[in-house]
């Protein structure tokens, strides 16, 4: 209909944008013959280019050869090598208009475009320079994000969208065999709002003074420069923003020259600060494999496991399953937990990829990416190398012990954090629903590890609220131990929480759906009452060594995010200063977390590393019989009432039955970070 009105004889510029608007209708259509829609598709961008010519419309000219690219690379008909290289001319055509400094979007989606019909024509160092030249521009337009504006979710989607960008580079670097080059940019596209977060505010702990007077100098200046821009009150906006961007660059230099992180994350220098008995397995999930890359220090560049896709399909389907088991029938997934993570193990290749580490490796460190985050692979079964046919798990392999970790430079930025070596001061929190039976016990005991009030301080029961917690100041505490109910709300995981004392809101008062978390249709809880993770963000944890989240689901993560950020309970302790969390994947049973809490704290007090004072527990109760575990109870500081509670929950068990041998109850906890 629009154009029977806007004819190219009487209106030539709204016919042209018609013609435009018509091919990308013609691109995206559904219904008839996928060729033939492409074919009239590429006709009409080719009449707006009558039209839109570069001289007259540039814009549009750029815009269209943009569009004509986008089909030439899906086109059906014809030479698929010719098809390719005709929408690479035009990609190439647009560019020439669509710079970086005057339309750094188009820039940005143009190089996109460009590197993937350039991997398709297996013209990988073309590819290569396309998809670099785009996430340049990325980490440009977050630069440009000023803190504190308000618009700091802007790097969120920015990450969302143009995730794909890395990971299409992440795929051309092994193309071209540079593994290095590869695990780098699959570094640079996570956590990087967790580690602005943390470089901000450790920024006078990671950099000497006079460095960071600098940096503050250079972040004010970048800070007013780009007020002036953005609300207009520059008297010459172009020279000002090439200030900007020189003042951008003096910062990253001089950052990257005591700390390259972020974009200018290095590998090589991350590698050289392992130490010689610490192996990483870092994973990596593309559009149709599974990345594990493998390195110690010593290898020459990182060792890359490649899934095969059906591998991949496999693995997609076996997570859906686990976790539709998990939300909807919790006793056939807990008791079929052994026989899931077996098949996980067969999935993941967990043995060919254990062969690649060296024996010496008696350490490792394990970075998930998006649904990995959620499994035990530190309980995942392997086969023995020293006892032919014995089945063993992860653990049993790395005696020095297995943590994870959400990325290396996590890892970097956690080891930068000086705490005293002392671990005397405990802050707690006991059982604030009062509804916890083995809380008590877990807490009392706990506690009398550490040194007495005023070192130490528990907030038990109806104390144990948010007002309470406000009010202390938790920056001189060596532990902060959550001893509470959790929950992780997948819906919207910024309100996932520790719930705290008085948080219970009557099921049958009508909710404000930004204030209250709905567990089920009894539970309802004031999320004002309670510990959320966008208030963990907020604490201040400087002294602090370990936070212990004992309670449920307080490690698992948002990992439907596409952004590749890390969002969970964990992050913001991270951010707020500890350097370590141990936290839990599923709902935990409250007798075997007792107990584990409480061998592991006895762990810790005889000096070992936090990952195998955790790994020792879990084998511990997993291992131990009714009798040991009674016996070893009885000699804890407990009075009669509390021990009798442990022998009526243990009564049920014959002497030489092993209660908690089931990976649900010794398998959930895990320590992230240092």
């Amino acid at each position: 209909m629009a154009l029977s009105v806007f004819t190219r004889q009487a209106f030539p510029i709204e016919w042209a944008l018609t013609q435009n608007n018509l091919g990308n209708a013609y691109s995206e259509r559904i219904t008839g013959d996928k060729a033939q829609n492409l074919e009239d598709a590429i006709a009409c961008y080719q009449s707006a280019l009558e039209v839109h010519t570069r001289e007259a419309f540039p814009y549009e000219w750029a815009m269209t050869q943009n569009n004509l690219g986008n089909a030439y690379s899906e086109r059906i008909t014809g030479d698929k090598a010719q098809n390719l290289e005709d929408a690479i001319a035009c990609y190439q055509l647009a560019l020439e208009v669509r710079t970086r400094q005057a339309f750094p979007q188009d820039y940005l989606d143009t190089n996109n475009n460009l590197g993937l019909v350039c991997r398709d024509a297996q013209n990988f160092p073309e590819a290569y320079q396309a998809f670099d030249a785009a996430i340049k521009t990325v980490e440009f337009l977050r630069d440009e994000i000023i803190s504190g504006s308000g618009v700091e979710e802007y790097k969120t989607k920015l990450a969302e969208r143009y995730n794909r960008s890395y990971r299409a580079m992440v795929e051309v670097c092994l193309d071209l065999t540079n593994i290095t080059a590869a695990i780098e940019y699959v570094e640079r596209s996570k956590t990087r709002n967790l580690v602005e977060e943390i470089l901000s505010r450790d920024l006078k702990t990671i950099f000497p003074v006079d460095v960071v007077t600098q940096l503050e100098q250079y972040r004010d200046e970048i800070a007013i420069g780009q007020y002036q821009i953005q609300n207009g009150k520059a008297d010459n906006p172009t020279a000002l923003a090439q200030h900007l961007q020189k003042w951008r660059q003096q910062r990253n230099n001089l950052q990257d020259h005591y700390l390259p992180i972020g974009s200018s994350f290095n590998f090589k220098q991350f590698q050289q600060k392992l130490d010689d008995h610490t192996a990483i397995v870092e994973f990596y999930i593309t559009w149709d494999k599974l990345l594990t890359f493998i390195f110690t220090s010593e290898t020459q560049q990182p060792i890359v496991w490649q899934s095969q896709p059906q591998d991949l399909d496999k693995l997609g389907n076996w997570v859906d399953e686990y976790l539709e088991s998990y939300d909807t029938e919790k006793s056939d997934w807990q008791n079929d937990l052994s026989n899931r993570l077996d098949e996980l193990a067969d999935i993941l290749s967990i043995n060919d990829i254990i062969k690649q580490i060296p024996e010496k490796c008696d350490r490792l460190i394990l970075i998930p990416h998006r649904y990995l985050h959620l499994l035990p692979i530190h309980a995942l079964p392997i086969t023995s190398k020293h006892r032919e046919g014995k089945s063993e798990i992860l653990m049993d392999r790395f005696p020095a012990g297995v943590s994870y970790a959400p990325s290396c430079q996590l890892l970097q930025l956690a080891k930068t954090r000086k705490r005293p070596k002392d671990f005397t001061h405990l802050f707690a929190v006991q059982n604030p629903s009062a509804d916890l039976v083995y809380t008590t016990i877990e807490v009392d005991v706990i506690k009398s590890y550490f040194n007495p009030p005023p070192d130490t301080e528990v907030l038990v029961e109806k104390a144990a609220t948010k007002a309470a917690l406000d009010s202390k100041a938790l920056n001189t505490f060596h532990c902060a131990h959550f001893s509470c109910h959790g929950y992780f709300n997948y819906q919207e995981p910024r309100k996932s929480a520790l719930i705290l004392a008085n948080a219970h809101k009557p099921a049958s008062a009508e909710p404000n759906s930004e204030r209250y978390l709905r567990i089920s249709e009894e539970e309802v809880f004031d999320l004002d009452k309670c510990l959320t993770i966008e208030e963990v963000f907020g604490l201040q944890l400087e002294q602090c060594r370990l936070v212990t989240l004992s309670a449920c689901e307080t490690g698992l993560i948002d990992y439907t995010n596409t952004s590749d950020e890390y969002i969970g309970l964990p992050s913001g302790f991270l951010v707020a200063g500890s350097p370590a969390v141990v936290s839990s994947l599923w709902k935990v049973n409250d007798l075997s977390t007792a107990l584990l809490m409480i061998k592991f704290y006895q762990n810790l007090r005889q000096q070992m590393a936090l990952a195998v004072a955790l790994n020792k527990s879990q084998f511990w109760l997993r291992d131990s019989t009714q009798s040991q575990l009674l016996a070893w109870s009885r000699q804890l500081p407990l009075d009669n009432s509390l021990m009798k509670k442990i022998e009526q929950a243990l009564d049920w068990f014959n002497p030489d039955e092993q209660p908690f041998q089931n990976p649900y109850y010794w398998a959930a906890f895990c320590v992230i970070g240092e």
